[in-house]
């Protein structure tokens, strides 16, 4: 899982500035319709996430504890939850919003892949 998280934390951070970029035109393109969505105001909360988590990954890749698997799970998950939510015609979000949240799924595993190798160390 060390390679995973840090393979993830780096796409997490370059989707992270094309999110931003997205965002903002949609935002942009948001105010000029005047159609009330918030699509590009979502995604700039989506893109802060992908930023927070993807730090959280790299550096939490090599601990044994649980403190960095279950922020990278509350950041990626805060960031599916607002993409899902929120995208209304901003189209994009709903696919980085589920990259948030295969982030957040796969730290989950990694919580769990932890718990069974600490428990076969304690057994030896």
């Amino acid at each position: 899982m060390k390679t995973w998280k840090l393979v993830s934390g780096i796409l997490s951070i370059v989707l992270c500035l094309i999110v931003l970029f997205q965002s903002c035109a949609a935002g942009l393109s948001n105010t000029l319709e005047g159609n009330g969505e918030v699509g590009g105001s979502a995604g700039v909360i989506v893109a802060i996430m992908l930023l927070a988590g993807g730090i959280v990954s790299i550096v939490a890749r090599k601990g044994t504890g649980k403190g960095g698997n279950i922020a990278a799970i509350v950041l990626f998950g805060i960031g599916a939850l607002f993409g899902f939510t929120l995208a209304g015609s901003y189209g994009d979000l709903v696919i980085w919003a589920f990259w948030c949240l295969i982030c957040a799924a796969l730290s989950v595993i990694s919580i769990i892949r932890n718990n069974k190798s600490l428990k076969n160390q304690e057994e030896e």
